[in-house]
């Protein structure tokens, strides 16, 4: 064969094949809507509307974006936070666990390796990631996890911890008195999971998975409510 056919057959080929693609995708986007539309009858509800940022920090460098910046905790009671003193995580000295809707005000991002004997709230691997943070009016630094490292290995979960923006604006629908007692960490009759959530903490144990219509056990940093929903309102409450 000729030197020259041997380069532009396969050229050739390859322009087809990619022809051949972008009119695929070409054609896809004149009609958007034809994967993934919802269905006919489904009704979105003002929580599924809302806008909920995230950022998808998928290395350490990425987590830094969050210093300087402020947030609020959106896996209530379900991450331990330490003292940060002299520049280190004071792992025997643990605090408690970050309330829901808890505003932290994050100063920087470090690294460290937390004892075996300690458990905060994620999987330890060689070292964690650690937002240091203050508490609004307090001077005290503490520091929780928010992501695991371990050799090349590296998860983070900001998305899943923080809301980025004030959960007051994020669900400003929500009436006074449900927010009321949110702020005040307490539930009441009404309620949905998800304000109830908001109120006490995602650390829960439900007695079905069929959301809005089961009872749910929420252990409040060492408190205990047990609430039952039916259409998603609590009906009943009671509190150890």
């Amino acid at each position: 064969m000729k030197a020259w056919k041997i380069v532009v057959i396969p050229t050739l080929v390859t322009l087809t094949i990619g022809a051949v693609y972008l009119l695929f995708v070409w054609k896809q986007r004149q009609n958007p809507g034809v994967i993934g539309q919802p269905d006919a009858g489904q009704t979105l509800s003002n929580d599924d509307l809302a806008v909920v940022r995230t950022i998808s920090p998928q290395h350490f460098e990425d987590t830094l974006r969050l210093e300087g910046s402020t947030v609020w905790m959106k896996n209530g009671y379900t991450i331990a936070y330490f003292p940060y003193e002299n520049g280190r995580v004071q792992f025997t000295k643990r605090v408690g666990f970050i309330p829901s809707a808890q505003r932290l005000e994050i100063k920087k991002i470090v690294k460290s390796a937390a004892p075996a004997s300690v458990d905060d709230g994620l999987s330890h691997g060689s070292r964690q990631a650690f937002a240091v943070f203050a508490l609004p009016g307090s001077a005290n630094l503490y520091a929780a996890a928010i992501g695991v490292i371990d050799g090349s290995e590296e998860a983070y979960y900001p998305d899943l911890l923080f809301f980025y923006d004030d959960p007051h604006t994020v669900y400003d629908h929500w009436p006074k008195d449900v927010w009321a007692a949110i702020d005040a960490r307490q539930v009441k009759p009404g309620m949905s999971e998800l304000e109830t959530r908001m109120a006490i903490g995602q650390n829960i144990h439900a007695d079905s998975r069929d959301k809005g219509n089961r009872t749910v056990t929420y252990d409040q940093n060492g408190k205990h409510w047990v609430v039952t929903y039916v259409d998603d309102k609590a009906t009943a409450i009671k509190s150890e």
